[in-house]
C-alpha cells in the first residue's frame, strides 16, 4: 500500500499568521504515531492540513500526498480518514440514535437526511463496527442522552464505518472522566492490534497506549523531534517541549507526567 502521508517543506498560514513552517513528514498506513506539544504548536493545524480543511502555501519544493495521491475529491477522502476531535459533527447528531450516527460516517454528515440512501450493506457494516467498538448497547440511544465518553466511542465508530485505514484523533481524552478515559485507551489498543492505523494529538503523555511507538514533538509549528518513544518520552525531553520541570513515571506501558 502506498505512504498514508507524504508533506514536504509544507507550511501554512491561518490568518495573517504562519502557523506550520517547513514541515516534513511521511507515515506509513497502519502506523501508530502521536504528535505531542503544547497548545498553540500547530497541531490541530496539521490534522486539518492532513483533511483539507487548511491549504498549504503554494511555494517551490511544496509537496503533499495522501494515499499516493495529490488531489483527491473532498468527500472520498473524508470517508478514507476517520477523524475523530472533541466536537460532534452537528446538533443534528444529538438527536440520531447511536447506530444512525455511526452510519453518517458513510456520508460525512450530522444526521442521516432524507435523500441520504442506506444500503443493506451499510447497515451490516454499521453493526459489525458497533460490535468492534463495544457498543452494541447504544445502538438505539441518542446521541444526546449518552455521556461524553459514550459519545467519544460512537464517533470513533462514525470514523471507522467507511474505512479502518487510518484513525486521527485530536486530543480525545478532553472533557473524559478518569473512567472514560480509561475506556478509552483499551479501546484504541483494541483498535491499533486489529491493525488499524492511529494518529494521535495529545498533549497528555497518558494518552498514548504502549502500542505507539513513534513519537512526533511540536513546537512554535515546526516538528522539534521524530523518533522512538523510548529516545524522546524522558524527562528532560518533555520539559524542554513544555518549557516547564517534567516528572516521568511508567507503569503497564503508560507513561504518566506531572
Amino acid at each position: 500500500m502506498p505512504p498514508f502521508l507524504e508533506l514536504k517543506h509544507v507550511n501554512v498560514a491561518r490568518g495573517e499568521n504562519i502557523v506550520l513552517r517547513d514541515i516534513n513528514l511521511s507515515v506509513n498506513t497502519g502506523e501508530h504515531i502521536a504528535i505531542l506539544g503544547p497548545n498553540g504548536c500547530g497541531k490541530s493545524t496539521l490534522i486539518k492540513t492532513i483533511t483539507c480543511e487548511c491549504y498549504p502555501i503554494v511555494e517551490d519544493g511544496m509537496d503533499v500526498c495522501i494515499f499516493g495521491r495529490a488531489r483527491w475529491d473532498l468527500t472520498e477522502l473524508k470517508k478514507r480518514l476517520g477523524v475523530v476531535s472533541t466536537e460532534l459533527p452537528g446538533k443534528h447528531t444529538l438527536t440520531t440514535t447511536g447506530r444512525d450516527a455511526v452510519l453518517t460516517g458513510f456520508f460525512s454528515s450530522s444526521t442521516l437526511w432524507p435523500n441520504l440512501m442506506v444500503t443493506d450493506e451499510m447497515r451490516v457494516r454499521a453493526d459489525e463496527v458497533l460490535a468492534l467498538i463495544d457498543a452494541d448497547p447504544l445502538r438505539d440511544k441518542l446521541v444526546g442522552h449518552m455521556s461524553a465518553g459514550q459519545q467519544r466511542r460512537i464517533m470513533i465508530g462514525r470514523a471507522l464505518v467507511a474505512s479502518s485505514q487510518m484513525l486521527l484523533l485530536d486530543e480525545p481524552s478532553n472533557a473524559l472522566d478518569l473512567a472514560a478515559q480509561r475506556d478509552l485507551r483499551e479501546l484504541l489498543r483494541h483498535l491499533a492490534q486489529q491493525g488499524t492505523g492511529i494518529l494521535l494529538i495529545t498533549h497528555h503523555v497518558s494518552d498514548i497506549i504502549p502500542e505507539i511507538e513513534r513519537i512526533l514533538m511540536m513546537k512554535d509549528g515546526r516538528i522539534a523531534a521524530d523518533g522512538p518513544r523510548k529516545s524522546l518520552l524522558t524527562e528532560e525531553r518533555l520539559s524542554n517541549l513544555f518549557q516547564t520541570e517534567v516528572r516521568l513515571t511508567e507503569r503497564d506501558g503508560f507513561h504518566h507526567a506531572w
